[in-house]
């Protein structure tokens, strides 16, 4: 389940494109000014980011210069109202993947965005149908874990969660990170059921596989 964040200023915009994404079975985050998208990325683990250039507080291409001065490789399509072939160059050279030019058809920005997230998956490996840790293995085609040889039926929830812990190995991820990855927004901030489906896994995977950190959420050892 890959989760985007939208940069966009435009309240009406950023809903299209939530509701469409998330249509899509994405989950999404929207952010409506370049500091706050700065912030956003350094904190939570997103698999693209759609970026508008003219936003508030930040402009797009500044945001876009930053990340890739601290070495984020994340994947940035820029979506925006400046067709002009000057904005297009700057911005493919300062480190976008893709550029997108309002007004847009919403079938062709999901196609880019798939594109980008396949050729990630590529680079970093993420294209194989089997994860992996220690004796236990995810099969993202039949949806099922394997444990020393066995196959154990995981509910929908209790995979996806299990995809994003192994999506993301030794990194500490908080119960707000694992409900928006899970969830969406159809949680409750309050809910402990984070803890309940940890506790499901843990029976089903290994008691030792996913650890506490105390204070700070969970982590799937490497």
């Amino acid at each position: 389940m890959s989760h985007i964040l939208i940069a966009e200023d435009e309240p009406r915009i950023a809903a299209f494109i939530e509701k469409g994404l998330r249509s899509n079975g994405f989950t999404t985050t929207v952010s409506g000014n370049g500091l706050e998208t700065l912030s956003l990325v350094q904190g939570k683990p997103f698999d693209l980011l759609i970026l508008d250039l003219g936003l508030p507080a930040k402009d797009g291409l500044e945001v876009l210069e930053e990340l890739r001065g601290q070495g984020q490789t994340l994947p940035v399509i820029i979506l925006t109202a400046r067709d002009g072939i000057h904005d297009k160059v700057t911005g493919l050279e300062g480190g976008a993947d893709d550029y997108v030019t309002k007004p847009f058809r919403f079938e062709e920005l999901l196609a880019r965005i798939r594109v980008r997230l396949r050729n990630l998956s590529t680079v970093k490996g993420k294209d194989q149908d089997i994860l992996q840790s220690g004796d236990v293995l995810l099969n993202l085609r039949t949806r099922q874990a394997i444990v020393r040889g066995n196959v154990v039926e995981l509910p929908v929830r209790e995979f996806a969660m299990a995809e994003v812990f192994f999506r993301h190995p030794g990194q500490v991820l908080s119960r707000e990170q694992l409900l928006d990855r899970v969830w969406g927004y159809n949680y409750d901030p309050g809910s402990n059921v984070v803890d309940v489906y940890v506790g499901y896994l843990r029976k089903k995977l290994g008691s030792q596989l996913i650890e506490t950190v105390r204070g700070m959420g969970y982590r799937l050892k490497t």
